[in-house]
């Protein structure tokens, strides 16, 4: 009978990364939240994810995509119409070869969203055939498309701006650890919640492994995200940071991996987002401008441009030791 060993608490805590140190100075973790992983051995076919591709795009490439995925399949329709000859188009009024073409491609752009104004019809079977077979691809084609659109402005997001640094900041007579964010979005982000790990290689046994370190925080949930958050880990006696410089957190290929969920209200479902800090994006010694004020009617204000900003502090004990 095999005996199976009960794995240890640090076994447990890989977070899906493995221990394996597959090489220095590269992120786990993308500021996007996607995973530095590339997958080799597949086939063509399982390469491709259409949907997870086109939900994920940016706008302005789906947009630029949708827009010419259109263009380019009238001209190849159109090309079809020349080929056969455009006398089996009746109605078609242009004399030299380019209004004849032009002729083409407007009747294609009009089978193919089923418009049909009329002026240009085809006639005989082999017309008829491709413009049967194209109004088909038109309706599968739209019907992808809206899809694909819906899919797109339907989808929750958790739309958060991240501080594009994390600071070690006095705090409670100690230091802190810290980065802030804040909700872009008008829905309200209920019961948020966050999880910060850290990652650092260290050294066992001669062989250089992966370590991962949940971060005990100050308070790693509230009941609702409606003004900045700033994320504190106290570097108190049973912090991994504890007496941690820079140039250790370098040696060790130190990075922070974020994850936050929460509730949005106007999706009535969780959202998730990730992010990541390298340990160069770490600055000892600062405290982050306070980007909450007031407005015009005298409620709160939150100021996005702020985000980022930073001013120096004293830290609370050797500081020459920590930058080093």
């Amino acid at each position: 009978m095999k005996i199976y060993r009960k794995k240890t608490e640090e076994e447990l805590r890989d977070f899906g990364f493995g221990t394996k140190v597959v090489s220095r100075n590269q992120r786990l973790m993308h500021p996007d939240g996607s995973s530095n992983v590339r997958k080799k051995g597949l086939n063509f076919f399982e390469k491709i994810q259409f949907y997870h591709s086109l939900t994920n795009m940016s706008w302005t490439k789906f947009n630029l995509l949708v827009v010419g995925s259109y263009i380019l399949m009238n001209l190849f329709f159109a090309g079809l119409y020349e080929l056969i000859g455009v006398q089996n188009l009746a109605g078609v009024t242009g004399t030299t070869p380019v209004e004849k073409f032009e002729d083409a491609f407007f009747f294609s752009a009009q089978t193919l969203t089923t418009l049909g104004y009329g002026r240009i019809n085809p006639t005989g079977n082999l017309a008829s055939t491709i413009a049967s077979v194209e109004s088909m691809v038109g309706l599968l084609g739209f019907a992808l498309a809206t899809g694909l659109l819906y899919g797109r402005f339907s989808r929750p997001r958790a739309r958060l701006v991240f501080s594009q640094n994390a600071v070690v900041a006095p705090y409670q007579g100690i230091n802190g650890w810290m980065f802030r964010f804040a909700s872009k979005s008008h829905s309200e982000l209920l019961d948020a919640e966050v999880t910060v790990v850290l990652t650092m290689v260290v050294s066992e046994d001669g062989k250089e492994i992966r370590k991962f370190f949940p971060l005990e925080l100050e308070r790693n949930k509230i009941t609702m995200l409606s003004m900045s958050w700033t994320i504190v880990h106290p570097i108190d006696e049973k912090s991994p940071l504890k007496d941690l410089s820079f140039g250790e957190l370098k040696s060790r290929d130190a990075e922070f991996l974020i994850f936050f969920k929460a509730f949005d209200d106007t999706f009535a479902d969780t959202v998730h987002t990730r992010t990541s800090y390298r340990y160069d994006q770490v600055v000892y010694g600062a405290k982050f401008v306070t980007i909450i004020g007031k407005g015009n009617d005298g409620s709160p204000q939150l100021d996005f441009s702020g985000i980022n900003d930073f001013e120096k502090a004293d830290l609370n004990y050797d500081a020459e030791k920590l930058t080093a």
